[in-house]
């Protein structure tokens, strides 16, 4: 629940707000929506009504004693938690515990389907309710629904280890969109779909058939007169990856206070004013590496690499799961383990290891950051690791430093952080020496760098792209019959691209990114396509009909890593001088061999490129065939000058200056976004092609074109596309409309 009950001795309770990040972003989500919250209070075998609270419905579940100890401490906890985490300790598997999680699975789902209105979007939330969305889909074929696993989904031979393996697969396809952390773990889901269904698949879709009981509840549900329902046959299931986040900006905010920062000096000076204070902060869980990063700290202070008291270990260990064996098993060895390293190489008044099993609030958690100059994050497997996040967001002085295990899903977003592999000890030990001794130069370098992205991908911004694919998923509700509106002259040509691929086809949708389904920013690093594009992107690649690719100026490298497409997806780079297929999350890359008179040429162009840009904010992009000149954030009369510069380089023979939006590539083979269409129409056999795109590039591709093909310019400019729309939320409209043709079928 998002908030925390309460009961007094006599019996009487009050409820007061969670400040959890989950609550945080969503609290304001549910406002605006009327939304319910249906959550267990904490408490157990206490009934309570549904309540409102500062424009929301909370509805309670009840949990029993026994359902707490065989659904929540045992299956959820020592079953499924166990297997998610690569079996760092066996799972039990108990029958009883399985009845005791499907039996409040249920509970749950059937709060949900009593308090959500017709069409409404439900999200499910963790490891804990797995079989909700297939026992709300049963219930309730009307929703839009979602689930976010916020741990890792494992490899299929782990999977497999689960008795009831099947029904938790059959349980998570309820939804209509399944998030998870990490690509990775999205890929995981993917495969046990593969091994353990007969469903098809394609990239992150999987199509699953509509049932009888789907089609009659529906029906149940419809008015019989003056509306009509659109019932497909098949539904299709999106996995995929949505990193979360933490409030990064009220961290932030929060370390920035007056008291917050003395109080981050007064922990250096209760701590003797270490030269090196290193910090872990977790739950005390078998998963967060604890006893590794440990063992590393000691044998550093025994390899006399680190010594006390100019060096500090503060390990603060949140009680966790204390009825649970496996748990109070590691809190022994913890505690061993402090006392045998205190007792080595502590001093009096001088601990090596200051050890705090209890939980602490926010701001002594946002001191404790401050004062920290090496941050320790060892987990063996964990799903994110918000830790990390904290610890950067709390960094507004661009100081300290973050060794990262490479098992987190941070991992994937933090560059900046030192990675670790928390197993191997020695290499541990060299990355906790190297942080405690980085040049501060290159500490502020990498800070930055860590919370450019941290303040930028927030928890906010996880809800609301998450929210923002779920609702793109078609309503399955009855819709009022009324007279159909004349076709414009776009949703015209869509209806018979789409009636072609209904013919066999296949047709071929390739489109640009920048501009295109990336809206354009200042730092292309941080440019993503739109997550209703993403959605897009998946329902259409997953037609037997179509064929998906990317055309772009990027290196295909570096779109691959930009966008999210799905498998089968062909990428083309640097405006047709590079192809590869995008296929079980690997780039297969088609190589580019140029002759050594045009290799020489590249290396002189890159050269003096180079040259020009020196102390300025622009920057030179190597591609296999091209150096390009990117102006994008450059001062107006630098970046005009740039440009003349790198056109007047680009003005002998051999080489193909091209002249974009704040960028000037100059190529050494004579390719063009029009000659890779050409390429991709004849290979893929495609008999019909769309095109869409943003830039002078593009317009080049639009004028080598057929007429019937169907062509689209985003945004402002002259155009020799048939189409236009005015920027990439447009185009992704265009592209889910096509999606819808796709899969209902042409009108």
């Amino acid at each position: 629940m998002p908030m925390d009950l309460t009961i007094a001795e006599d019996g009487s309770h009050t409820w007061s707000r969670s400040p959890g990040g989950l609550v945080t972003a969503l609290w304001p989500v549910m406002q605006e929506s009327s939304g319910a919250w249906v959550g267990w209070s904490g408490a157990t075998d206490v009934e309570l009504a549904p309540f409102d609270s500062d424009g929301m419905r909370l509805v309670p579940v009840e949990l029993s004693t026994a359902d707490l100890e065989d659904y929540y401490e045992g299956f959820s906890n020592d079953t499924l938690w166990p297997l998610y985490h690569d079996v760092i300790t066996p799972p039990t598997f108990h029958r009883q515990w399985w009845d005791a999680y499907r039996r409040v699975n249920q509970r749950f789902a059937d709060a949900a389907a009593s308090h959500a209105a017709e069409g409404a979007v439900v999200w499910v939330h963790d490891y804990q309710l797995q079989l909700v969305p297939a026992m709300l889909r049963a219930a309730r074929p009307d929703l839009r629904i979602g689930f976010f696993l916020h741990v890792p989904f494992p490899a299929v031979e782990i999977f497999s280890q689960l008795p009831w393996r099947k029904q938790v697969v059959d349980g998570l396809l309820g939804a209509d969109l399944i998030g998870f952390q990490r690509v990775g773990d999205a890929a995981n889901f993917v495969r046990s779909v593969r091994r353990l269904t007969d469903l098809s698949t394609r990239g992150q879709v999987i199509t699953v058939p509509t049932d009888d009981h789907d089609d009659a509840a529906a029906a149940h549900q419809a008015p019989h007169h003056g509306t009509t329902a659109a019932r497909p046959a098949t539904r299709h299931v999106r996995a995929a990856a949505f990193p979360i986040s933490i409030d990064s900006a009220r961290f932030d905010a929060l370390a920035r206070t007056a008291e917050v920062q003395q109080r981050a000096r007064e922990i250096r000076r209760e701590l003797g004013d270490p030269t090196v204070l290193l910090l872990g902060v977790d739950r005390l869980d078998y998963t967060k590496g604890i006893r590794h990063r440990m063992k590393a700290f000691g044998e550093l202070l025994r390899d006399d690499r680190l010594q006390v008291p100019e060096a500090t270990l503060v390990q603060v260990a949140s009680p966790s799961r204390e009825n649970v064996s496996a748990y109070q098993q590691l809190r022994e060895d913890v505690e061993l383990l402090v006392g045998r390293v205190n007792g080595e190489f502590g001093a009096l008044g001088h601990a090596a290891i200051h050890y705090m099993h209890h939980s602490y609030p926010m701001e002594e958690m946002a001191a404790l950051y401050l004062a920290a100059d090496v941050m320790l994050v060892t987990a063996l497997r964990d799903g994110m690791n918000l830790v990390a996040k904290e610890y950067v967001a709390a960094r507004s002085d661009e100081r300290g430093a973050l060794v990262l295990s490479e098992f987190t899903g941070a991992a994937d977003q933090l560059a900046g952080a030192i990675l670790v592999n928390p197993h191997d000890i020695d290499g541990l030990k060299d990355a906790i020496t190297y942080a405690a001794h980085l040049d501060p130069r290159e500490s502020r370098k990498r800070m930055r760098r860590l919370r450019r992205n941290v303040l930028e991908h927030d928890v906010a911004m996880w809800s609301s792209e998450f929210l923002a694919v779920l609702t793109a998923v078609p309503a399955r509700v009855a819709v009022p019959a009324g007279p159909a509106a004349p076709a414009s002259p776009l949703d015209a040509a869509l209806t018979g691209f789409a009636q072609t691929a209904h013919d066999g086809g296949p047709v071929l949708v390739a489109l640009d990114f920048d501009g295109a389904l990336a809206p354009l920013r200042d730092d292309p690093e941080g440019s993503r396509a739109l997550p209703e594009a993403v959605t897009a992107l998946a329902r259409l690649g997953a037609h037997p009909g179509v064929r998906l690719a990317l055309v772009s100026g990027r290196g295909v490298a570096d779109l691959a890593d930009k966008a999210e497409v799905p498998d089968g997806t062909v990428l083309v780079g640097s405006h047709g001088a590079e192809r590869a297929r995008w296929e079980d999350g690997t780039l297969h890359r088609e190589d580019l061999v140029l002759e050594p008179a045009a290799a020489a040429l590249l290396e002189e162009l890159r050269a003096g490129l180079t040259a020009l840009v020196a102390g300025t904010t622009a920057r030179v992009e190597s591609k296999p065939a091209s150096a390009v000149l990117h102006t994008r954030g450059c001062d107006p009369d630098v970046a005009a000058r740039l440009t003349a510069a790198a056109l007047a380089l680009g003005d002998r023979p051999g080489v193909d200056a091209m002249h974009g939006k704040d960028v000037v590539e100059l190529a050494v083979l004579t390719v063009t976004k029009g000659d890779a269409l050409a390429g991709l129409r004849h290979d893929l056999g495609a008999r019909a092609l769309f095109y869409a795109g943003d830039d002078v590039t593009d317009e080049r591709a639009f004028r080598t074109l057929r007429p019937e093909d169907v062509t689209v310019r985003v945004g402002p400019g002259d155009t020799a596309a048939r189409f236009r729309v005015d920027d990439p939320d447009g185009l992704a409209a265009v592209l889910l409309r096509l999606a819808d043709l796709l899969v209902d079928g042409p009108m």
